[in-house]
Parts: C-alpha cells; structure tokens; sequence
C-alpha cells in the first residue's frame, strides 16, 4: 500500500475567523462548525481540509506550544479560472480585512499569483495560468 495525500490539517487560534477565511474562497462549511473543535470540509477529488483548536492540539499533545504568528507551518493553493479571479478573489479578502501578503503579479512561471494570509498567518497562494 502506499500513502496517498488524504487531509490538510490546519490548527487554528480562532476557529470561526479560520472557517470564515475558507467560506470566502468558496469551501462548503456549515455555519454551526463555527463553535465546534474540529471541523472537516470535503474539497475537489475529496482531498480534505480539517481545523483544529489550539486546544484540541493540546489534548493529545501537551508539550505542543503555538508556533509564532505568521510562521507559516502550512501553505495552501487555491486555483483560480482566470487571471482576472485572481485579482478580485485578493481584493475581496483584502477589502474583508485579511493581510495581503504580496498583491497579484504576473509570475515569471506564466501564472497570475497573489499571496493573501489566513487569520493565522499561513500563506494562501491564488494561482491562474495567464
């Protein structure tokens, strides 16, 4: 048997901002997850996403301490249909308050790129071919 990428695990210091980040890049989250410690969400070809509490963390793992804000522990991409989603997915999580971390570009690699952070500093990366 050999492994397979099954889930992306997320760990969370607020979960409903964190759940709130991913409904805005268009994930199907159930508003009562909001509240829960754990919450796992089915995306394309049924890779999944999972958040944890900081809290949940800790309840199997009580040496495990929060890394830094921003250390970017995990990194995501998101691909877009055209260049021109690109620009407006950045500058609807922007408008909503979320930190741009480097504003769409024409990648030297022939992609339009933008880099936006989630509640918890990890880096999302909003890709499409140009």
């Amino acid at each position: 048997m050999t492994p397979r990428l099954d889930l992306i695990g997320i760990v969370t210091a607020d979960m409903a901002a964190s759940l709130a980040f991913y409904r805005r890049l268009g994930l199907d989250i159930p508003a009562d997850a909001d509240t829960e410690a754990h919450v796992e969400a089915a995306g394309p070809g049924g890779l999944r996403l999972a958040w944890d509490t900081e809290e949940t963390v800790r309840s199997f793992d009580s040496d495990w301490s929060a890394p830094p804000h921003g250390a970017g522990r995990v990194g995501l991409a998101f691909l877009c249909d055209s260049p021109a989603e690109v620009d407006t997915a950045y500058a609807e999580l922007t408008d909503a308050g979320h930190e741009g971390r480097h504003a769409p570009w024409d990648a030297p690699w022939g992609q339009r790129y933008a880099v936006v952070l989630d509640p918890d500093g990890n880096g999302i990366d909003l890709f499409a071919e140009n």
